[in-house]
């Protein structure tokens, strides 16, 4: 039995294609991302409900509504831009 979704085209412009120990795979706007917990650490403790509710925010923007996280895409596509860990607020441990 093959069950079929109907989404807006807002919500899947970015997915979460696969969780695992090491980060987050996500698709955005066609492209595949790899977001390492060494750059959001506070992610990995998340549970997969708040980490698939992903969804566009704005036009170069992502977010979790639940985490009260947002990324800008540019720093998917250039990690090598934003060398500092994010943090949410000075308390967050870096791993």
């Amino acid at each position: 039995m093959q069950t079929t979704l109907e989404t807006s085209t807002k919500d899947t412009l970015a997915n979460v294609l696969l969780i695992n120990d090491q980060g987050i795979l996500l698709s955005v706007i066609g492209q595949t991302y790899f977001l390492p917990y060494n750059r959001v650490p506070w992610m990995r403790d998340a549970s997969i409900n708040q980490v698939m509710n992903v969804r566009m925010c704005g036009r170069n923007a992502i977010e979790w509504p639940a985490l009260d996280v947002d990324l800008e895409i540019d720093s998917l596509r250039h990690p090598e831009r934003y060398p500092l860990v994010i943090r949410r607020n000075k308390f967050d441990n870096v791993v």
